[in-house]
């Protein structure tokens, strides 16, 4: 456990940064009061002591104080096993996703989405959007780990049917299972939940019309894998006759409700088909430069009104890194050969790591900015490092300069949850250990196939084929 200054633990706080970054960008002389879990008022400093007289106002001189950012995309059971997909291609979810999953159990789920959870926490975000996990065990295990932790999560029930060979009955258990699981975290101050579908050839027709229209219900968000690889999109014509999201277009399943992951092999029908239906995407652009056929068109995802937010899908919780994949992934793809060097400008991919992913994790109206009413979600960070005290564009520098080293503390529902990295209220290190051992474990007796040798090995090989 971590001791963190107790002026910055108090039930309410007025905080008086160096700098907030709003919605329309940094300003200074602001002020922000943070109670009962929300922020309670935002303004000019002299207005907002006015209006607080009762509270004593804590300087924070070089620090800025911004909304925590928001993992669009994420798989909280495969964090502990991401080194394993170095070097793989694509569609590595057969070859090491699934059977390590399958090695779960409640005690293991609950250990590793903890330690996920932390991750994210030391990266910078406050909520992550979990698209489900294959583990045989209880789902609850993993909402206890994140809750647990402090993190907000969205909560994705995997409802896979198998296809339209699925039987009735096959298809009334999942949507029986998918009932249970949205009326299981009503009221939840920081689990939510979410319905999910691993890619959308693993359901059938009748069962993905029906988890979209129980999402659009509940107000909660459906989840699937789209358009990722040049496999899954040619394995759906095969089996379906439409490519992925034209499927999901023909029945019906797209809408304000669905969030697709990934979308980085898009026609511009399909473009125009997100745009018009309202669907979010997840922009997954380091995942695209670790294991992808391609790059989201995220900025013309901007330019064209469709709703999306950045993530990580389980590669390396580090929301300073991610904002700069997102620009340089664009840049290199799409910008370059047009002679655009801004590529956003900046400010898209700060606004889409924050508001943004909280807008299409269907928690927009909770958090993802700071605005009076929303939860207090938050980070404080150290701009007066060497790297950023000469800024003159601090949104640009947050995205190419700033690392998750500066986040000073970690706010989520109005608690700290982490001060200079490291939770204050519980033994991270104590986990570490409980995860490593069982990590090793479970990799070693799990049946997965790995198509690339370690670094060290690697190096070997290339090496010895040199001498020959």
């Amino acid at each position: 456990m971590n001791t963190a200054p107790a002026q910055l633990q108090a039930s309410e706080l007025l905080l008086v940064p160096e700098q907030a970054m709003l919605r329309d960008g940094p300003v200074t002389d602001c002020a922000v009061v943070v109670a009962k879990g929300a922020f309670a008022d935002v303004g000019p400093r002299a207005q907002v002591q006015q209006r607080h007289p009762h509270l004593k106002a804590v300087e924070l001189p070089g620090r800025a104080l911004m909304p925590g950012f928001v993992d669009a995309h994420h798989h909280l059971t495969q964090s502990f096993g991401k080194s394993l997909a170095y070097g793989e291609p694509s569609e590595i979810f057969r070859r090491v996703w699934v059977p390590l999953e399958a090695s779960l159990d409640d005690a293991f789920l609950h250990d590793a989405g903890k330690l996920a959870a932390l991750e994210s926490l030391r990266g910078g975000f406050t909520t992550v959007c979990d698209a489900g996990t294959r583990a045989k065990g209880d789902i609850a295990s993993l909402a206890d780990a994140t809750r647990e932790a402090g993190l907000r999560c969205v909560l994705g029930l995997v409802c896979n049917d198998g296809g339209n060979e699925s039987t009735a009955q096959e298809r009334r258990a999942v949507l029986d299972r998918a009932a249970g699981h949205l009326a299981r975290f009503e009221g939840d101050r920081l689990v939510h939940a979410s319905l999910a579908i691993s890619v959308p050839e693993a359901a059938s027709d009748d069962v993905l019309k029906a988890v979209s229209s129980m999402c659009r219900d509940a107000s909660a968000i459906f989840q699937t894998h789209v358009n990722e690889h040049l496999a899954s999109v040619e394995r759906s014509i095969v089996a379906r006759g439409r490519r992925p999201l034209e499927l999901l277009g023909d029945l019906g399943a797209l809408g304000p409700q669905m969030l697709i992951a990934h979308g980085a092999l898009l026609t511009a029908c399909e473009i125009r088909l997100l745009a018009d239906t309202g669907t979010g995407v997840s922009y997954n652009p380091v995942a695209s430069q670790w294991k992808g056929n391609a790059v989201a068109p995220a900025y013309l995802f901007r330019e064209f009104g469709v709703r999306f937010g950045l993530g990580t899908d389980a590669t390396r919780s580090d929301a300073f890194r991610l904002m700069d994949a997102a620009e340089a992934a664009q840049k290199i793809a799409y910008s370059l050969q047009a002679g655009d060097a801004s590529a956003g400008g900046g400010w898209t991919w700060f606004d889409h790591a924050s508001f943004g992913g909280a807008d299409v994790a269907g928690i927009g109206h909770l958090t993802g900015e700071i605005a009076v009413g929303k939860r207090a979600d938050f980070l404080l960070v150290d701009v007066d490092t060497p790297e950023m005290c000469t800024t003159f564009d601090t949104t640009w520098d947050l995205v190419r300069i700033a690392n998750r080293d500066q986040i000073e503390a970690v706010y989520v529902d109005g608690v700290m949850r982490l001060w200079q990295g490291w939770p204050v209220d519980w033994d991270a290190r104590s986990l570490m250990r409980k995860v490593r051992e069982r990590a090793h474990t479970a990799v070693a007796n799990a049946p997965i196939q790995r198509l690339h040798l370690p670094a060290a090995q690697d190096r070997l090989r290339v090496k010895q084929e040199r001498r020959a």
